[in-house]
């Protein structure tokens, strides 16, 4: 099926991707291309419409990214923040540093009756900005103010071309869907034909025209991402497939097990599992920097397939459960690499394998989605997420085993005490972390100096924005006192309250 374009022109802010995703949303599929690329993209591909993103540099920099606006002749045009800026700056309009820049929750007053903002029934929208517009373009007009952004939003209506200094992307932004939805469906009048079962059916043919006769490995963990490139891959080329589960003793307390059971209960395959404790053990002795860690997992995953490639008759491709986000995080060519993931940037140049990352441009929910539509059991699909390189990026400091049991004991107590409690349906993601640091203590009349925990535990819709869970008080306690009495080598337990941006979910 052909769909209908949507264009995000990538400017660098860390949101962008999300705005992929809300279009996605409205059945609207889109695509992201950064703005050096985007002349080449909109003569090529055609959108049916263009997004200007967010980014963090100034238009008044000398050699900002821009954009050559005689190129979108006729195409719906929605700037957000930065591409708002971009626009005013490049169609006659004034941009200046703000007296005092915006970031977080403002109330808007919309000014112009029947215009796109006028309508949202929640007022609250998410600024994060230092210029703003002063002087809209001609055949606009500001259809929307904050107490302290003249410019809140604007509109040129007759040239479908709209702009807003907030982010309706980010879940901070109550009911920027609205502006969202008005654009491409009211305005740019998008068929709105992107679903989950499109998106199988087309990788199916796009997965079969790439391996053809090949053989492909595909590596699992049990987790949802991995789970569902299985079983797409079941679908698309069957027994041409093989699963490989590598137990690098970097799991959660029983997950190898459960890892075991599920695929030959569920998937029924030909699994095949690589003990790896000692190579990986081995390989990270010493290290305690979180980049050199993760490229060394990801190295030594590689090295476990190589290893084992004649057993596993000479595969040809490596299928990885990679997903939009990691690749965002290791730093697209427009944003800031925030870390890098073990199975985007962590992969050897040497390797032979050739990729397959059939998930690489969705979202967590969309995976889920596509999971459902496979028939994957909720076992599966609702499974909490868990980083590739497991407790490797929960231990700050040295990986030992030492190291990975206490964090493995602490982390089953929380996660049992919420299953316990009932909460774990409000949860995106739980786990317990173990500090590089040592703390004093008093047990049984005694000073101890041993190692604190800290847990962490989000609410989130798409792993790019989250905050905190608010647990009660008496639970947390509970919890810390249990870990404490049963946890040989912790002495202090803490809660991590702080949301994303601009922490992390992950502690590396």
């Amino acid at each position: 099926m052909e769909h209908q374009l949507v264009t995000v022109i990538d400017f660098g802010g860390q949101y962008n991707q999300l705005i992929v995703r809300r279009a996605r949303e409205l059945g609207c599929y889109s695509e992201m291309v950064a703005w050096q690329n985007a002349a080449e993209h909109i003569k090529t591909r055609k959108p049916a419409a263009v997004i200007l993103s967010g980014g963090p540099r100034s238009v008044l920099e000398q050699n900002a990214p821009t954009l050559d606006f005689s190129l979108l002749e006729g195409i719906p045009v929605l700037g957000i923040c930065y591409g708002q800026q971009l626009m005013a700056h490049n169609l006659g309009g004034q941009v200046s540093p703000s007296n005092e820049r915006e970031y977080g929750r403002r109330h808007l007053s919309a000014m112009v009756p029947g215009s796109q903002v006028a309508e949202l029934q929640n007022d609250l929208v998410w600024m994060s900005h230092g210029d703003q517009v002063e002087k809209v373009p001609p055949g606009f007009k500001v259809t929307a103010t904050t107490e302290s952004c003249p410019v809140a939003a604007m509109e040129n209506v007759a040239d479908r071309r709209y702009g807003v200094q907030f982010h309706p992307e980010v879940s901070h932004t109550p009911d920027g869907r609205a502006i969202l939805r008005h654009f491409l469906l009211q305005v740019a009048q998008l068929r709105a034909d992107w679903t989950a079962e499109n998106f199988i059916e087309e990788s199916i043919a796009r997965i079969r025209e790439e391996v053809g006769s090949g053989k492909v490995l595909c590596a699992v963990s049990g987790g949802v991402d991995s789970s569902v490139v299985a079983a797409l891959l079941s679908e698309a080329i069957g027994d041409q497939t093989t699963c490989v589960f590598v137990d690098h003793g970097l799991l959660r307390k029983g997950e190898a097990e459960q890892v075991h059971r599920m695929f030959t209960e569920v998937f029924h395959p030909h699994l095949v599992v690589i003990q790896a404790h000692d190579q990986f053990f081995s390989a990270l002795k010493g290290v305690t920097d979180p980049e050199a860690k993760r490229k060394i997992i990801g190295e030594n995953f590689v090295i476990c397939f190589e290893r084992n490639r004649a057993e596993l008759q000479d595969h040809d491709f490596l299928a990885q459960g990679t997903l939009y986000p990691d690749v965002i995080e290791s730093g697209s060519p427009t944003a800031s690499k925030i870390k890098t993931h073990h199975n985007v940037g962590g992969l050897p140049d040497w390797m032979r394998l050739k990729v397959i990352e059939p998930m690489r441009w969705l979202f967590k929910d969309e995976v889920r989605e596509v999971g459902r539509k496979l028939g994957l059991p909720s076992e599966v699909v609702d499974r909490e997420p868990f980083p590739g390189p497991g407790l490797g990026v929960r231990i700050l400091g040295e990986v030992t085993p030492e190291r990975v049991k206490i964090t493995q004991d602490a982390d089953w107590i929380f996660r049992e005490e919420i299953r316990r409690n009932g909460l774990h349906p409000g949860i995106w993601q739980s786990y317990a972390a173990l500090l590089d640091v040592r703390s004093v203590g008093v047990m049984g009349d005694e000073r101890t100096y041993e190692q604190p925990i800290v847990l962490r535990a989000v609410q989130s819709e798409d792993a790019m924005t989250a905050q905190a869970f608010p647990f009660d008080f008496g639970f947390l306690e509970h919890v810390a006192n249990r870990i404490v009495n049963e946890v040989k080598g912790v002495n202090r337990v803490l809660y991590d309250l702080t949301s994303k941006p601009p922490a992390t979910i992950e502690w590396e």
